[in-house]
């Protein structure tokens, strides 16, 4: 069983780019996400996924020392590559967003 958190910007940027049938499509993967059904195709680094709703793309980051998937991104085709890079730059940050979650 994994604990799945939205980090903060994530559920914004979801509200506004993911219409009503995508947001269905998110909670059901979140609810096979804390089942520990892992699915999404990794990113540069094991712990680094993406899974594709509708035409949008959803990234998040697995922590499986602590059994913690943080989402982390949300971003259409044209802006994939942007998010990639800015999800990468903050990965130290994500990392302690996910420890500190855990904890409490």
């Amino acid at each position: 069983m994994y604990r799945v958190f939205k980090e903060p910007k994530f559920q914004k940027k979801a509200e506004k780019l993911l219409d009503k049938h995508e947001i269905k499509e998110l909670e059901k993967f979140i609810m096979n996400l804390k089942k520990g059904i892992l699915a999404g195709k990794w990113l540069t680094y094991n712990f680094f996924r993406e899974k594709k709703i509708g035409g949008k793309r959803i990234y998040f980051l697995v922590y499986d020392d602590i059994k913690v998937i943080l989402l982390v991104g949300c971003s259409n085709k044209k802006y994939q590559q942007t998010t990639i890079d800015e999800i990468k730059l903050f990965f130290p940050e994500l990392k302690k967003y996910a420890y500190d979650a855990f904890k409490q």
